[in-house]
């Protein structure tokens, strides 16, 4: 049985509909990577999945109760992160006081849970007292992840972890996301940087025009043509 499975989604921005169909599923353990251009769609999986968006059909399960129906709110305590693309952090305050926050809907454990994030991410440990808005991108990204961990999830979903980063922030995020992995998260990575995703994931799905044209193991989607054609948006 999958942690998560996507079956048949259909989902609209009001009357535009962008997804058609979209199935996928999770395994306990697994980094599972989401590709595609620009405008396919990936990001939009992710806000059905973490409740931001409701599918008009099909189904949302997560150990196998059916979430496609919860807010957010509902589904974070379920064991679900989502780290948005643009970060959506609390610029004004501390490093300390957003990592904090992350912790709000999970009772206890805390602060094993901020040493962890510390240990992960040394950069924000030695920048606690530091207010956000002033860090760099790569250091903000990494806030938000240590953010979305907070809540102990076992399931994170990644979107766009990597864009607009130096290449050196790049491979210190991929390695943040492989060691995320080892301490048993399970990860969904939504993600521009086709190479080091298929790098850190098992597995892939690659949408196209809001459907998933192909899936497969990371290795033999690293060699198909075809997904470099989907992710050209050729």
């Amino acid at each position: 049985m999958s942690l998560l499975s996507v079956e048949g989604i259909d989902v609209a921005y009001g009357d535009v509909q962008v997804l058609w169909d979209v199935s996928l599923a999770v395994d306990e353990g697994e980094t599972v990577a989401l590709l595609g251009a620009n405008g396919a769609g990936k990001s939009t999986v992710l806000k059905t999945i973490c409740g931001d968006l409701t599918p008009s059909a099909g189904s949302v399960r997560y150990r196998s109760e059916e979430i496609g129906h919860l807010t957010p709110h509902e589904v974070v305590p379920r064991g679900i992160a989502h780290v948005p693309e643009g970060r959506e952090l609390f610029v004004e305050s501390t490093v300390a006081e957003n990592v904090a926050l992350g912790a709000h809907a999970t009772a206890g454990g805390a602060a094993d849970r901020r040493e962890w994030v510390y240990d992960l991410f040394p950069r924000l440990g030695e920048r606690r007292d530091q207010v956000a808005g002033t860090l760099s991108g790569g250091e903000q990204q990494m806030l938000a992840i240590a953010r979305g961990l907070m809540s102990d999830p076992d399931l994170l979903l990644l979107d766009e972890a990597s864009l607009g980063l130096a290449p050196v922030l790049v491979e210190d995020v991929f390695d943040a996301i492989e060691e995320i992995t080892a301490r048993g998260v399970t990860v969904l990575l939504v993600e521009q940087d086709l190479h080091n995703a298929l790098r850190v994931a098992d597995r892939g799905y690659v949408l196209e025009s809001g459907r998933v044209v192909v899936s497969g193991d990371a290795e033999a989607l690293s060699t198909d043509d075809r997904v470099t054609e989907s992710y050209l948006g050729g």
